[in-house]
C-alpha cells in the first residue's frame, strides 16, 4: 500500500505527461520520486510509456529496486533511481532520459556540455559522462540493469544535478519532483542551444558568477514553468 501524499503522486503523474510534451522523453524514459511519508522508499510508474501513467500504474520500490507488494512488471533501469536516493538524501526526484539532444555530448571526445543560458544555470559546469564499460565491461548493453551499475552511476553523478550517459541519455536530479522536471527540460534545451553555438563559431558560456546567481533567481522561479506546463499537458 503506497501511504504517499496523494498530491506528491498527482506531481509524479503529472511530471511523466510534461515530460513527453516537451520531448524529454517519449515512450522510454522515467521519472521517480521519493516517498514522502517513508525516505527509504521511491515511487515510480510500473513498466509503460510515460504519457499514458495514471495513479493506478504507480508503485512502490525500495531503495535496492525491489517492488513492495507488487506483481506489476517494473522498468529495468529502477536501479537508477534507487542508487541516486540511497547515494544522496537531499535527492527527491530522478528523471532518466534519452533525450536526442544530450546525446551527443556524452560520445563525442572533447567536448562537454556546459551551461550557455540563464535557464540552465543550474548545471554549474561540465556536465560528467558516466562511460559504462568501466563497471560493465565491453560485454554490455547501456542498461542500468542492477544495483551495482545503478551505484556505478551515483558516483558519477556525484553532488551534481546531472550526469550523461555515454550512448544512452541522461540522468536528472533535483530537490523535488517539480525542480527535477525544470531541470531536465533546460538540460535538453541547453545541449540544443550549445550544439548550435558551437557550429557558428566560437562560445561564451555563462562564468561562474553568472551561473551561481542565475540559479538562485531561477529556483525561485520553478513553479511558473510548471504551472504553464502542466495547463499545457492537460491540453
Amino acid at each position: 500500500m503506497i501511504n504517499a501524499d496523494p498530491a506528491l503522486i498527482g506531481d509524479l503523474v503529472n511530471a511523466n505527461h510534461i515530460l513527453y510534451r516537451h520531448g524529454v522523453v517519449d515512450g522510454f524514459g522515467h521519472v521517480s520520486v521519493r516517498d514522502d511519508a517513508n525516505p527509504d522508499r521511491f515511487l515510480l510508474a510500473r513498466n509503460m510509456a510515460p504519457a499514458l501513467v495514471t495513479t493506478t500504474d504507480i508503485m512502490a520500490f525500495s531503495l535496492d529496486g525491489t517492488p513492495e507488494n507488487d506483481e506489476r512488471q517494473p522498468y529495468l533501469e529502477r536501479f537508477i533511481h534507487g542508487s541516486i536516493y540511497r547515494a544522496r538524501p537531499d535527492v527527491g526526484a530522478v528523471v532518466h532520459s534519452h533525450a536526442p539532444s544530450v546525446i551527443p555530448f556524452g560520445v563525442v571526445r572533447g567536448v562537454t556540455l556546459r551551461p550557455i543560458y540563464h535557464m540552465s544555470s543550474f548545471l554549474g559546469g561540465p556536465v560528467p559522462v558516466f562511460e559504462i564499460r568501466d563497471a560493465a565491461g565491453d560485454d554490455n548493453d547501456v542498461m542500468v540493469r542492477d544495483v551495482r551499475l545503478g551505484d556505478a552511476l551515483a558516483t558519477s553523478l556525484g553532488a551534481l544535478p546531472a550526469v550523461l550517459m555515454r550512448g544512452h541519455g541522461a540522468t536528472i536530479v533535483g530537490s523535488n519532483v517539480r525542480q527535477a522536471v525544470f531541470r531536465a527540460v533546460y538540460t535538453a534545451a541547453n545541449a540544443g542551444l550549445q550544439a548550435e553555438a558551437m557550429r557558428l563559431g566560437e562560445v561564451t558560456y555563462l562564468s561562474e558568477y553568472e551561473i551561481a546567481r542565475s540559479a538562485v533567481t531561477n529556483a525561485a522561479q520553478a513553479d511558473r514553468a510548471w504551472n504553464l506546463w502542466l495547463r499545457e499537458a492537460q491540453g
